[in-house]
């Protein structure tokens, strides 16, 4: 494999979502992109993945048993040998939904050679925190060699300051290598910029921001719930989106 390679990494572990979302994933990629690419997924049950999408375990992290979940198992995207992939490798969460070409998360130029590419989180933006819903990064070609080995040796004294895995390579990153932020609108939340204010919200449905490629859920809101209306908290009501249902298959 070369440094040309283009990759779709996601991640399913656990029981809270199933095959049908990587799937998924995976149509709505291939609809959406014109370069050639190769799907990976990262998991710890790859029953009912379609046989297109390359699975492996998801890496061992030297971390003590039973955490809370906080995504931490992301990180291991940044290991210097991840089965011998090589290329550029833009990750997914698996539920989120494409709505347009996502040929740009591979051709955008960065400014810097080791940058990492991710959407500035839209709650609270003074923080410089990146939201790892979507990140391009280098795999296989030694940019980050101590990334993961600083997480593991100094993890009791991360998990203090931050409490998830997007806060901790966000300040990583920005002390050791880049950080750069993708175009505002390419990537937009469900939550704050498709769903009407109460009380338009009774009477229209989820807005499809004009310039979005991809739509990101989280929360209490997933991508069924967007579809079928409901999911939300009384003072974000949620009728059906039609566009989510035509997207999302």
């Amino acid at each position: 494999m070369n440094t040309e390679t283009n990759y779709i990494i996601c991640m399913k572990w656990g029981e809270k979502y199933g095959a049908e979302y990587v799937n998924r994933l995976y149509n709505m990629v291939q609809r959406n992109i014109t370069l050639p690419f190769t799907m990976v997924c990262l998991t710890d049950d790859s029953i009912g993945i379609r046989p297109e999408v390359v699975c492996y375990p998801i890496p061992q992290l030297n971390l003590p048993d039973n955490l809370p979940e906080r995504g931490w198992k992301k990180l291991t995207t940044f290991k210097p040998d991840l089965y011998g992939l090589k290329g550029t490798a833009l990750f997914l969460d698996i539920d989120i939904v494409i709505v347009d070409n996502i040929d740009c998360f591979f051709t955008h130029q960065a400014s810097h050679d080791d940058s990492v590419m991710i959407i500035h989180d839209w709650k609270k933006p003074w923080r410089m925190v990146g939201n790892s819903s979507v990140y391009r990064f280098k795999v296989g070609q030694n940019t980050y060699p101590d990334l993961l080995r600083y997480f593991e040796q100094n993890f009791e004294k991360i998990r203090q300051e931050v409490r998830h895995e997007q806060a901790f390579l966000s300040n990583y990153l920005r002390e050791h290598h880049h950080l750069e932020y993708w175009d505002s609108s390419w990537c937009v939340s469900f939550k704050y910029h498709c769903l009407h204010k109460i009380p338009f919200a009774y009477f229209l449905p989820p807005k499809k921001p004009s310039d979005a490629k991809i739509v990101i859920f989280h929360g209490e809101i997933n991508p069924p719930d967007a579809i079928k209306g409901g999911g939300g908290k009384w003072y974000r009501y949620v009728l059906p989106s039609d566009w989510i249902k035509e997207a999302w298959q």
